[in-house]
């Protein structure tokens, strides 16, 4: 007989038994544990590049004891508790506020934050996409038209345009870069100092205001700590340049809402663009459908590809199994 896990709550959405396309005579054992996520793509591209991993797919799971490894999303709380010789969790997505939350999670195992090429790259299209939509006040052209409104606006220069990113991670670093490349005036802010070549860097809480102040498009890149929840409020937002322009791409738990609504009525922000909220997806009687100045994307910046993303967990593993530590080791105490 095979010792089992207890059963495990079937939660809407999480990941149904698939033939498994490892050998199962593999020392190396890895739980799938993601919840909406199609695992048949996963275990493809995990077989595409190694054969020696024995994957198992939430919730028909075998021995707990047997379990190495964890890819992790969307987990209900004390999940990660039932496997005693787990070595590592992979979060399959940049942010962790997720697994963090959870009292119960294992305190003496690395939780592992995706840091994928591929992930930035589309983090920094779909950032570039809407700082240029807003740079171009092409926000005014969507509402002129559904007045027959005909008027011409003139943008300044990309080199006269002042763009703020909050949060230099990978994700946020990368879009600077590229805002910079592409001429815009870039500024960053970040809880510690950082160096990117040609950006104003502030760093510390005591710098926030000084970063914010005269920013006519802010784009929010942090994690979700106690320290930002909130942190996109009308303290913040009477600070930017007059018309400023949002773009959340965060976590919806930065955002005061109200408060950006207060904002906009009252001129401090002209237009903003969400695609992070702090219920999704979004409630159809939630103000911001009907707010004209506010475009609304169902959290898709940027996606998690199972093609490159598996190359970034298969080769922390072998960092981990050669007594090195993986790449992207979360600091609890920070939340990222």
């Amino acid at each position: 007989m095979v010792a089992r896990c207890g059963a495990f709550p079937r939660h809407s959405g999480l990941c149904i038994r698939m033939t498994n396309y490892m050998t199962r005579n593999s020392n190396i054992e890895v739980l799938f544990a993601c919840e909406g996520v199609k695992a048949k793509d996963w275990l493809s591209a995990f077989a595409n590049i190694r054969g020696d991993l024995n994957i198992q797919v939430s919730p028909d799971v075998g021995a707990c004891e047997s379990i190495q490894f964890g890819v992790a999303w969307n987990n209900p709380r004390g999940f990660w508790r039932r496997f005693p010789n787990l070595r590592a969790i992979f979060s399959l997505g940049a942010g962790v506020d997720g697994l963090l939350s959870d009292p119960e999670l294992p305190v003496d195992i690395p939780i592992v934050r995706m840091l994928d090429g591929a992930l930035a790259d589309e983090m920094a299209e779909f950032v570039m996409a809407r700082v240029i939509h807003h740079h171009r006040l092409l926000h005014r052209y969507e509402v002129q038209q559904s007045k027959n409104s005909w008027s011409v606006h003139r943008p300044p220069m990309a080199n006269q345009r002042v763009v703020g990113i909050m949060g230099l991670g990978a994700l946020g670093s990368r879009c600077a870069n590229e805002l910079k490349q592409r001429g815009f005036h870039v500024r960053g802010w970040a809880r510690t100092c950082k160096e990117l070549s040609d950006i104003d860097i502030f760093y510390g809480w005591d710098r926030l205001a000084d970063f914010v102040t005269g920013c006519e498009i802010l784009v929010c890149l942090l994690p979700r700590t106690l320290e930002t929840e909130g942190i996109l409020s009308s303290r913040l937002f009477s600070r930017l340049a007059p018309g400023a322009c949002l773009i959340n791409v965060g976590r919806g738990a930065h955002l005061v809402e109200s408060d950006l609504l207060d904002a906009i009525d009252r001129g401090f922000i002209e237009a903003a663009t969400l695609d992070v909220f702090h219920d999704e997806p979004l409630p159809e009687t939630h103000p911001f459908w009907t707010c004209s100045a506010i475009r609304i994307f169902p959290h898709v910046a940027a996606f998690t590809r199972p093609e490159t993303a598996s190359k970034v967990i298969s080769d922390n593993i072998d960092r981990i199994l050669s007594g090195k530590s993986p790449v992207g080791v979360v600091e609890r105490v920070l939340g990222y």
